[in-house]
C-alpha cells in the first residue's frame, strides 16, 4: 500500500460543488498540435467539466486509489512546519500538487521524506521541487506535460488585450455608475501594428504566436534553441539572440520560460529601463523572473504602461503584496492553466502517471523531469546539470 499525499488549492468560498454555468465541455482530438497524445488513463471517475483541482475535487483520484489498496490524503494546508503537508510528507511515497498552489519540496523537505518515490505536478511547472535534490534521492519527478499549455496561452492572450485595451479601469467605470469614455479610452491602444515579443517559444510560446499572428502584430521570440526557419517563417516571427536584445525592440513582453537560475530576477530595473517606454509585460511563467519592486517602480514612474500576469511569489501571496495594488495592472490569481478544461486533461494525466508507476511501467518520456537520478524526458530538455535545474522553493 502507498500514501499519497495530494496538496491542492481550498475549495470555493460558496461550497462544493458550485454551480457550474455549462453542462459540457468540449471534445478534443486524441492528440495535442504536435502530436502528442492526450492522457489516456484506463479509465476516469470524475465528469469532464467538474472541479477537480481543490481539496473536494481530489483530483478525481479517490476512487481509483481506495480501490487499490492505497491510501489518499489531502490537504490544501502546505506552509510551515507545522503544516498538514510537513506532518504527512514523512509517511508519504507519492506527492502530488499543481502550480497553483505549490507543495513547495525543498531540498530540507525532501530530506524528511525518505519513502518520498515520485513527485508529481498535476499540470505543467516543476520548479517547486528542488531537482538536484530529488536526483540525489532518487525520486522520480514527473509533470503532464502539455496538458494545460494552449490554456495559459490563451490567458496570455486575453492579458494582453486586457492592458492595451485599458479593460480593466473601463470596466470598472461601468459597474460603478459612470460612463467616463474620455478616462477609458485615453490610455487605450489598438494591438495592431504593435512589436510583440516571446520569451521561450516553447509549446505555450508557439501556441501564443499562433493565436496573436491573425490580429496584425509583428512577432518576435527569443529562446536558447531557436526554431527551424519554416517555422519562423509560418509564425512570421523574427528570432533575438538575446533578451536584452528582444527586450529593447518590442512594445509587449510575454513570458514563459522556467524559472532556472539563468532566469532568476532577469527582469530588473535594468532591463525594464532599457525597453521601450511605455511597454507592457505579460508574466504567466513564474514570479520571480520579475523584481518584484522594480516592477512596482517602473509602473509607478511610466516606463511601463502595464503589467499582468497569474504568477507570485510566495503563492499564494500576502494581502498586502505591492502587485495588488500597483497602478496599471490586470493581475489574477494563479488561474491561467487550471480552467474546468484543462482540469479535466491534467486529472486524467495524473491518473495516467500513477497507473504506470503503481505498475511499475516506464512514464511517458514527455512526462519525466527526473528519473533514474537524472535529468530526463522533458526535463531534459528544460532544464541542465550545469547550476541551471530548480533551485525549488524560490531560487534560495
Amino acid at each position: 500500500m502507498a500514501t499519497v499525499l495530494c496538496v491542492l488549492y481550498p475549495d470555493p468560498v460558496t461550497g462544493y460543488p458550485p454551480k457550474y454555468a455549462r453542462d459540457s465541455i468540449p471534445q478534443l482530438p486524441t492528440q495535442y498540435d504536435g502530436g502528442q497524445g492526450l492522457p489516456s488513463p484506463e479509465a476516469i471517475d470524475f465528469k469532464p467539466g467538474a472541479l477537480l483541482g481543490c481539496v473536494s475535487g481530489e483530483l478525481g483520484l479517490r476512487e481509483y486509489l481506495e480501490s487499490q489498496g492505497h491510501k489518499l490524503i489531502v490537504t490544501s494546508d502546505k506552509d510551515g512546519e507545522d503544516s498538514e503537508f510537513e506532518k504527512y510528507l514523512p509517511e508519504s511515497d507519492v506527492v502530488i500538487s499543481q502550480p497553483f498552489w505549490p507543495a513547495y519540496l525543498s531540498a530540507d523537505r525532501i530530506a524528511k521524506a525518505p519513502k518520498l518515490k515520485l513527485a508529481l505536478t498535476a499540470g505543467i511547472g516543476s520548479d517547486h521541487t528542488d531537482l538536484d535534490a530529488a536526483m540525489k534521492a532518487g525520486i522520480t519527478v514527473a509533470e503532464v506535460t502539455y496538458s494545460n499549455s494552449i490554456s495559459v496561452a490563451e490567458h496570455a492572450v486575453m492579458q494582453i488585450l486586457n492592458l492595451v485595451r485599458n479593460f480593466v479601469p473601463s470596466h470598472e467605470w461601468a459597474v460603478n455608475g459612470g460612463w467616463n469614455i474620455a478616462d477609458c479610452v485615453s490610455r487605450a491602444y489598438d494591438v495592431e501594428g504593435f512589436d510583440v515579443g516571446i520569451i521561450a517559444a516553447g509549446r505555450i510560446g508557439r501556441a501564443l504566436a499562433k493565436r496573436l499572428k491573425p490580429f496584425g502584430v509583428h512577432l518576435h521570440y527569443f529562446d536558447t534553441h531557436r526554431l527551424p526557419e519554416e517555422v519562423e517563417n509560418e509564425l512570421g516571427m523574427t528570432f533575438h539572440d538575446s533578451v536584452e536584445n528582444l527586450a529593447e525592440n518590442v512594445d509587449i513582453i510575454s513570458v514563459h520560460s522556467p524559472l532556472v537560475p539563468a532566469t532568476y530576477h532577469l527582469f530588473d530595473e535594468k532591463l525594464i529601463n532599457s525597453m521601450r517606454r511605455g511597454s507592457y509585460i505579460v508574466n504567466t511563467a513564474r514570479a520571480e523572473i520579475m523584481v518584484r519592486d522594480d516592477v512596482v517602480k517602473a509602473l509607478e514612474s511610466g516606463q511601463l504602461a502595464g503589467y499582468a500576469g497569474d504568477v507570485w511569489y510566495p503563492q499564494p501571496p500576502a494581502v498586502d503584496h505591492p502587485w495588488r495594488t500597483m497602478p496599471n495592472n490586470a493581475m489574477t490569481p494563479h488561474v491561467s492553466g487550471t480552467t474546468l478544461s484543462a482540469q479535466a486533461r491534467y486529472a486524467a494525466g495524473t491518473r495516467e502517471v500513477l497507473e504506470d508507476f503503481f505498475a511499475s511501467r516506464p512514464l511517458r518520456d514527455e512526462y519525466k523531469i527526473v528519473d533514474g537520478g537524472k535529468l530526463a524526458g522533458t526535463g531534459a530538455a528544460s532544464y541542465s546539470t550545469d547550476g541551471n535545474s530548480s533551485p525549488g522553493s524560490t531560487g534560495n
